[in-house]
């Protein structure tokens, strides 16, 4: 009896694989972004360096950005309960606000490149190239969030056969969009305080 109950807790104490992946995949790309914002602000204290305010969309997509990881919160919350039909709802509202946030990323490079500041600039310009590139880069990590959502909706949507009431996938995507959405908060505050 005493070892069967010693099993029970220690399997409800053991990470589920795939988010022991996630949480290693978080790290990894947090050293990225690390290594990234650190060579930034090394690039910067060599001078020639190029100060310019933040695209308006960029700020637009921050709040965009922060009620997507309020509906992904509710998403999960409704899964949960139970309740499918908001479960689907908040679900589609949380994938198209992720895809509203990456137009607003890409007008916020557009504005960039109307003011005279491309990824292929040289000299003071530089500094201009560094937001693309890890811009650019969280975005791609965005995109795999947002697939992994509409995925998630056909799945639920038109895969009638079988019902499952697992949350463990719910979960893995939700912390890694809770996971994105810090990640760009983190970048927006970094890149807003080194251009002034």
């Amino acid at each position: 009896m005493k070892n069967s109950m010693n099993t029970v807790i220690t399997q409800r104490q053991k990470i589920h694989p795939h988010k022991l992946l996630l949480w290693i995949a978080i790290c990894s790309i947090c050293m990225m972004f690390a290594g990234w914002t650190s060579a930034f602000l090394v690039r910067k204290a060599q001078g020639n360096w190029m100060l310019f305010p933040m695209p308006l969309s960029f700020w637009i997509s921050t709040i965009v950005i922060l009620t997507s990881s309020v509906t992904m919160h509710l998403t999960l919350k409704a899964f949960n309960n139970r309740s499918m039909k908001s479960y689907k709802t908040l679900l589609s509202i949380t994938a198209l606000l992720g895809v509203l946030f990456m137009l607003l990323q890409f007008k916020g490079f557009y504005d960039l490149h109307l003011a005279g500041i491309t990824l292929a600039s040289n000299g003071e310009g530089v500094s201009g190239s560094f937001i693309y590139v890890i811009s650019g880069v969280h975005i791609l990590h965005m995109l795999g969030g947002v697939i992994a959502l509409v995925i998630m909706y056909f799945v639920v949507n038109f895969r009638k056969k079988t019902k499952i009431y697992s949350s463990t996938g719910l979960e893995i995507l939700s912390t890694y969009w809770h996971f994105v959405d810090v990640l760009w908060i983190y970048l927006f505050l970094f890149f807003l305080f080194n251009q002034k």
